[in-house]
């Protein structure tokens, strides 16, 4: 991927938003609700995408399957982001200050992160650290996943970034020149 042209890069990177991106409904769009009837026969109605859901459409139940608290629960939280993000800086074998400069993060943003466990960062600050550490697919949906993100198929930001981590490509400034080039802002 990385001997590709500029113009090649871009080419495959429309054919990829082109697949990946779902955009914005139109307003006013309507879906086709297909409802079977007991002859097999489909008897497919309109509506609006923006109509809200009946209580009978959609019955809400609520079932703990083994019965266990809700203190329970939360005590088997998942890592932290900012728990996770310093292991995997501790795995990558780079140093915090490579990782925060890669990431063209602030010295006293990741000064936070590092101190506080807590520590919710925006979706940009998560994906930045993601390609300066290098992360494949898998291992960014985790870091987004510690952060409260995941990247969306409805945002076309969100599949560029995709584009460039599926195909191991983590230069910052071919990153942003794509994002550029296709009217969304930069990341880093």
């Amino acid at each position: 991927m990385n001997d590709f042209s500029k113009a090649e890069q871009y080419e495959l990177l429309r054919q990829y938003i082109k697949t990946h991106y779902t955009g914005p409904s139109p307003v006013g769009a309507k879906r086709i609700r297909h409802k079977f009837t007991a002859a097999d026969k489909c008897q497919c109605t309109e509506e609006s995408i923006f109509a809200r859901p009946t209580a009978a459409a959609y019955p809400i139940q609520f079932a703990f399957a083994n019965k266990e608290s809700l203190s329970d629960a939360v005590g088997r939280l998942d890592e932290s982001f900012s728990t996770k993000l310093l292991r995997l800086i501790d795995e990558s074998g780079m140093s915090d200050v490579e990782v925060y400069k890669k990431a063209r993060i602030d010295r006293k943003l990741f000064s936070k992160i590092r101190s506080d466990p807590n520590y919710k960062p925006s979706k940009n600050t998560a994906l930045a650290f993601s390609i300066a550490l290098g992360l494949d697919p898998a291992e960014t949906k985790e870091l987004l996943k510690a952060a409260g993100y995941a990247l969306s198929g409805s945002s076309r930001f969100d599949v560029i970034i995709q584009f460039f981590i599926e195909n191991g490509i983590y230069d910052p400034f071919r990153i942003d020149e794509a994002l550029f080039e296709f009217g969304e802002a930069t990341l880093f």
